[in-house]
């Protein structure tokens, strides 16, 4: 007997399962799809509203709150309240050092290259399990107000988002229980939004303005045949308008004779004052003037002087406009449409200051904090095949990647991805001394190589004799219109070159690429949970490594009782890498990183202070 799926929310028969849009944002993420009359719709569920704050808290008894309710507690309870995730996707600690005083909650700092952790109470986090959870939320929010169960999607990211950040999002869909069709750059989905690229006869060169709460980014795409080609993008990730937020609270301190230092201490009054601020912004959108209290303190402020106060920082982003229009090599002249994005975008100064450089009208005429969302469902609509009008190109069926530490499956080229397409990423050696490299290819959705299909496998070899850490090789896939995938290994140091021929689905079935998309869903808990504890170990043994190696060679420069307890944090380390679950193993490799870090910085100044004498330290 044939199944007939009926949609609670519309009464509809529903020929194929619904495949939402999702706009997974640093300050809100909203989710939208295609309803019965053809159109792109956000969902508002239970009437909390479009928009999820982007914000996970952890209470004490390990209960999980996410959105709306959340963001209650970044007042309340700032260190348990992790925002802004979306920065930390994908990214080391070297990458947002210079920012981790924008971050209330811990940033675990592992001074090196590997991905940033988030330590709350005895736990530790990675970005993509926080950003699981506030897909998972969006996810809930999305099968409760259609009454069907939701299970594939497409996620936006930035234009400059790059392989590992793109990656990340991927992993965290499928740890919410999505299958991630495709990631789609934000300013596509922002121009499919307004129906710009769906005419396949139409040539458009177009700008995309998207100030959000925390980030901006200005994107020249050209479009033709339906392709969306990325020309530049510029901004900066730090800017938006919080930005006018804090431009408003330090006036108010400053009006108000406040000390800024006690107020920065003060959390919760500090919170208080940022909301009021975020308040006055909103209030000029229609009134001239903004005059209330917090407590004592007196939080009045007019148009023109909030316009004064943010105009240096609407000024950056007219610079970012000429950079990208530079790096594009375009004038103003060739711009055919400037596409408005975020929800800063509604200040008057910033539409007015678009307009007038681009010498154009902007669009605004859809919502700018909806319009991402709106797109990602109109592609995800296109991918569903529903709209027989626009061409699809072939696409690779399953992921392609490499093995690393541990039997990881490292995906290079994700599933879905139109072929042709090349992708690379850069590795480096793990032991002193190392001169060849094991490659071994694989096929598949699994975290595990080893419920993965395996491709191929060579050796790079050649690789000059060099620390751990110091080569660079650079491993690129080529898969070609005909399905051959070409995998190159180069060290660039070096030059030493490797190349392999491989056809990635020869002999596999459409049915099985499907179980092999279901077990990724069905397992991607255990999976995650899996990668992560040997993630951690594979750190866990490199932290001995290095400290063994130091303490080998710079045994000279640390006391009796610095070595002892060195190699007592180093035994526990090896202890727990035994038997230990992944938070008890990162806690013991931080604790590791907090007592060694002194001696590394001393030897540090003293081998500056010897070579300044003209003499050297090996």
């Amino acid at each position: 007997m044939a199944k007939v799926s009926i949609n609670l929310a519309t009464g509809s028969i529903q020929k194929e399962e619904i495949i939402v849009g999702i706009d997974l944002g640093t300050t809100n993420s909203l989710v939208a799809f295609i309803n019965p009359d053809k159109n792109a719709q956000v969902i508002n569920d239970t009437g909390k509203g479009v928009l999820v704050p982007s914000i996970v808290h952890f209470g004490p008894a390990g209960d999980v709150t996410v959105g709306n309710e959340a963001k209650e507690f970044l007042i309340t309870d700032p260190y348990n309240t992790i925002f802004s995730v979306k920065r930390l996707l994908g990214r080391s600690y070297k990458d947002i050092e210079n920012y981790k005083d924008f971050f209330s909650y811990k940033v675990i700092d592992d001074d090196s290259e590997s991905l940033v952790k988030i330590n709350v109470g005895d736990k530790f986090y990675t970005p993509i399990e926080l950003s699981g959870l506030i897909l998972k939320e969006l996810k809930a929010r999305a099968e409760h107000a259609l009454k069907t169960p939701v299970n594939r999607a497409v996620i936006t990211v930035p234009a400059y988002f790059n392989d590992s950040q793109r990656q990340a999002t991927r992993d965290a869909g499928k740890l919410a229980g999505l299958d991630v069709l495709r990631i789609v750059n934000e300013p596509t989905a922002a121009s499919l939004a307004y129906g710009i690229g769906l005419n396949p006869e139409e040539t458009k060169t177009i700008a995309v303005y998207d100030l959000g709460g925390g980030t901006f980014d200005v994107s020249i795409l050209q479009i033709q045949s339906g392709i969306f080609e990325v020309l530049s993008t510029n901004g900066d990730t730090f800017l938006g308008g919080d930005d006018f937020d804090r431009a408003i609270v330090d006036y108010w301190i400053e009006k108000n004779q406040l000390n800024k230092a006690e107020l920065v201490a003060n959390h919760e009054l500090a919170q208080e004052l940022r909301l009021k601020a975020e308040e006055a912004k909103k209030a000029f959108s229609h009134q001239s003037l903004f005059n209330e209290k917090v407590g004592d303190i007196w939080c009045t402020l007019d148009r023109d002087t909030f316009e004064q106060l943010i105009l240096p920082k609407v000024q950056q982003t007219i610079t970012a406009c000429e950079n990208a229009l530079r790096d594009a090599k375009l004038s103003i002249e060739q711009i055919d449409e400037v596409v408005m994005v975020g929800g800063s975008t509604r200040t008057g100064l910033v539409k007015k200051m678009v307009g007038d450089f681009f010498k154009r009208p902007v669009h605004d005429e859809v919502n700018p904090d909806e319009v991402v969302a709106l797109g990602a469902a109109i592609q995800a609509d296109i991918l569903a095949g529903n709209r027989k009008d626009i061409l699809l190109l072939d696409v690779t069926p399953l992921s392609l990647g490499i093995e690393t530490m541990g039997g990881l499956m490292d995906v290079i080229i994700p599933r879905n991805s139109k072929v042709p397409t090349k992708a690379g990423r850069q590795y480096t050696t793990s032991k002193d001394g190392q001169v060849n490299m094991k490659i071994a290819v694989y096929q598949g959705e699994r975290d595990l190589i080893k419920e993965n299909r395996k491709l191929a496998e060579f050796e790079l070899k050649g690789i000059p004799a060099m620390p751990a850490g110091f080569p660079k090789v650079d491993i690129n896939f080529l898969l070609n219109a005909d399905g051959i995938l070409k995998i190159q290994a180069i060290e660039l140091r070096s030059g030493v070159k490797q190349e392999v021929e491989v056809k990635p689905t020869y002999g596999i079935t459409d049915d099985q690429v499907e179980q092999m998309l279901m077990d990724s869903i069905t397992h991607a808990k255990e999976d995650v949970s899996q990668r992560m504890l040997i993630e951690a170990r594979t750190e866990g043994e490199q932290m001995v490594y290095t400290v063994e190696g130091f303490i080998k060679k710079h045994g000279a420069y640390l006391s009796a009782n610095e070595i002892t307890a060195t190699e007592k944090y180093i035994a526990d380390l090896k202890s727990i890498l035994a038997t230990g679950e992944k938070d008890a193993i990162l806690k013991q490799i931080d604790a590791v990183n907090e007592f060694t870090r002194p001696f590394a910085e001393r030897l540090m100044d003293q081998a500056i202070n010897t070579a300044m004498k003209g003499k050297s330290i090996e």
